[in-house]
């Protein structure tokens, strides 16, 4: 596969949820500043960021690799919404919009990995 990580549409579908959270993440109590906001901007970035780090490396397997912490800082960010719903931090309605796009991050990657997993070792 050719290209940078840039032509990942999964690396463009998980920047694009970066500042949306940054933007829902302002109204959390200021007390959530090091905790719940904190975390929750931390696995934002870290989706995009793991995607992008992995497409660098060299090998498939290297890739594979920052794929699965990329789809495992997903579900941190997924969970840490519902937190934020359960403690009103966040409305359902805004909630229910970010979910849908994590949920499209994930079937993409699930979709990447699928086919680096299916690529014959050379």
């Amino acid at each position: 596969m050719s290209g940078t990580y840039r032509d990942l549409k999964v690396w463009q579908a998980a920047i694009e949820m970066v500042p949306e959270v940054y933007c829902l993440t302002r109204g959390f109590p200021r007390e959530e500043v090091y905790g719940l906001t904190s975390q929750l901007r931390r696995a934002a970035v870290s989706v995009a960021s793991n995607i992008a780090e992995g497409k660098g490396r060299s090998s498939d397997r290297e890739l594979l690799y920052f794929l699965s912490n990329a789809k495992g800082s997903l579900f941190e960010m997924e969970t840490q919404v519902m937190i934020a719903e359960r403690l009103d931090y966040l409305s359902h309605s805004q909630s229910e919009h970010l979910l849908p796009k994590t949920a499209e991050v994930g079937r993409l990657l699930n979709g990447l990995m699928k086919a680096f997993r299916n690529i014959p070792a050379a």
